[in-house]
């Protein structure tokens, strides 16, 4: 029997490579996120001081096509992150339609205002938004996902973080930094599978933060440039195909409990034949050392101790 998969922002960037590389590596994949045509216009603006609504490439209608031509099963659930209600009925849908799901990819994020917008001009109910949509919706949807994988007793969590949850911008958003939404929601959602592998573990589950480093993706290059990002990033099939590795084989269980830093584990194991590896990460962030520091300076006092 085949695994199943369930991957949301799936109809562009990320998701896309993670549907195709999960397909090829033998699954059936349930692929969410709003736009299941080409040519949906909604606004994806990263800035309250403007509006853009001009298509983006992709949806899930052309990354179930990529799926299928890998022979196996695509089934389109259409669902928004920033909505309870949706995220509940495609979970449930997907359910009903395989009993189960063997991976969880939580890949998709707000798009929108708010993104790139600085602190005193972004309202609370955008840095609200975006908690619900990097953060509470992952649990929304494990807490439907999660107890068929304890009843089974095995299944596999991945949520693509950013290192902008452990790491500040040195510069303000619109010049090379970001707003405060974005950092704030990924750091909450870099808690959550260190807390599911404390509750869950025992009982089969294995869950994985997925640093993606910086990515090449359409909107990245279709929105983020008047930000100050160029494309200097690596291709989505990087984070495809470390996220295929970590559902098949068995030597990924080494990261449980740790941030795979995906670019890098990529290159190392050779898992993208033909990709030079990743480049240096040019944008303005320093990253927050507190929990290294910490554990430094609690095996210093053990040893002064003698504990």
């Amino acid at each position: 029997m085949a695994g199943t998969a369930f991957i949301t922002g799936a109809s562009r960037g990320i998701g896309k490579a993670c549907a195709q590389f999960l397909a090829r590596a033998g699954f059936d994949v349930a692929i969410s996120a709003r736009t299941v045509a080409p040519g949906e216009a909604r606004e994806h603006s990263s800035t309250l001081k403007k509006s853009d609504t001009t298509p983006l490439p992709g949806s899930l209608q052309e990354t179930a096509a990529l799926v299928e031509a890998e022979g196996r099963e695509a089934f389109v659930v259409a669902a928004d992150l920033t909505d309870a209600a949706s995220l509940g009925a495609a979970a449930a849908t997907v359910l009903a339609h395989w009993g189960h799901v063997d991976v969880v990819v939580h890949n998709g994020r707000y798009i929108g205002p708010g993104h790139m917008d600085r602190i005193l001009e972004t309202p609370i109910e955008l840095i609200e938004k975006q908690l619900f949509a990097n953060a509470v919706a992952q649990l929304v949807l494990d807490q439907y996902f999660l107890p068929p994988m304890i009843e089974r007793g095995r299944g596999t969590v991945i949520n693509i973080t950013s290192a902008a949850g452990y790491g500040d911008p040195t510069k303000p958003a619109g010049d090379g930094g970001w707003g405060l939404g974005y950092p704030m929601s990924k750091a909450a959602a870099h808690r959550i599978a260190g807390v599911l592998n404390a509750e869950h573990g025992q009982q089969g589950v294995r869950a994985f933060n997925v640093q993606p480093g910086f990515i090449n993706t359409e909107r990245m290059a279709q929105d983020m440039g008047e930000f100050g990002f160029e494309l200097t990033g690596a291709p989505p099939d990087v984070i495809g195909a470390v996220v295929a590795w970590i559902a098949t084989d068995p030597a990924s269980d080494a990261w449980v409990g740790r941030t795979v830093e995906a670019q890098f584990v990529c290159h190392e194991r050779g898992l993208l034949p033909g990709w030079p590896g990743p480049n240096p990460n040019d944008n303005a962030i320093t990253y927050d050392t507190a929990g290294a520091d910490l554990a430094r300076l609690e095996q210093d006092l053990r040893d002064r101790l003698g504990a």
